[in-house]
């Protein structure tokens, strides 16, 4: 009969296999994510914590976790992403973890013109749907670059950040909305790059990816010198797909009252789907 293990030895495998399954977990199911930018607005926003299913395009260095600056192209149990989907990429560059939609497919020849998305040369519609109206607090304070045009008070008091906001559908149904200032010069000079891009084909074995916020994201419209994705980008580097915003923070929080945090909950941002609507 087996010698009993001593007590610090029964609690640190314990402890060993706790963190074993809570990393299986979070490299096989799901994960959870802080949004460091706007670069998704108005879908996401900075300071939202979201949770990404690792399964649904299959596995990869990418969504094991156990990625730097260089991906492995082995994929197990592979699958495509859904025009629409917001999913986590890896940038090749420096390995980090950005989060973008699925505008081109592989095979998809891929253009914008004057801030229109042109898919397989028909121009995706979208409808103008007014302007957005999202809260600005410390974590979104709407003052830099050309957004900071649209930062506006309201007769409530409070300050609103209200860009240009469109309902854009592709060609699956997918359906979302996007911020784009449009082309034009704006007072401050700024005139975006991005707005008129391509046509490029995207590879076998590849996607191109978008932010909502068309004219502060750097995507596969831009190239890694710029802090963007170079291009479509393999399918290997797709680490999930972002389901739901499970709580928010307005960055008013300290680590030095905790209590604070409580009230810098944006409760209206929790269990918010993530997943794209399909037009009728």
């Amino acid at each position: 009969m087996a010698e009993p293990k001593p007590g610090w030895k029964r609690t640190l495998a314990g402890w060993a296999a706790t963190l074993g399954i809570f990393f299986l977990f979070q490299s096989a199911v799901a994960r959870p994510y802080y949004i460091p930018s706007g670069s998704m607005m108005p879908a996401l926003r900075t300071g939202d914590r979201l949770v990404a299913t690792k399964f649904p395009y299959g596995f990869s260095q990418a969504s094991l976790m156990v990625h730097g600056k260089g991906i492995s192209p082995v994929r197990l149990f592979g699958g495509t992403p859904a025009r629409g989907d917001i999913v986590i990429v890896v940038r090749r560059g420096d390995g980090e973890d950005l989060i973008k939609r699925v505008i081109g497919l592989p095979g998809d020849t891929v253009a914008v013109r004057h801030g229109v998305v042109i898919l397989n040369g028909k121009p995706v519609p979208r409808v103008a749907e007014g302007r957005a109206r999202i809260p600005v607090d410390a974590a979104v304070p709407c003052d830099e670059g050309p957004i900071a045009a649209f930062r506006t008070r309201e007769a409530d008091g409070k300050l609103y950040c209200e860009p240009p906001l469109y309902r854009e559908t592709l060609p699956n149904g997918a359906s979302y909305n996007v911020l784009d200032l449009g082309d034009t010069m704006l007072p401050n000079g700024f005139l975006s790059p991005g707005d008129n891009y391509g046509p490029i084909t995207v590879p076998a074995g590849h996607v191109f990816l978008m932010g909502d916020n068309r004219d502060q994201s750097a995507d596969s419209r831009f190239g890694s010198d710029e802090l963007g994705l170079g291009g479509p980008v393999p399918l290997e580097t797709i680490a999930g797909r972002a389901e739901l915003v499970t709580h928010s923070f307005d960055g008013e929080g300290s680590w030095f009252n905790p209590l604070a945090y409580v009230t810098a909950i944006r409760w209206d941002r929790s269990f918010t789907s993530l997943r794209p609507k399909r037009a009728d």
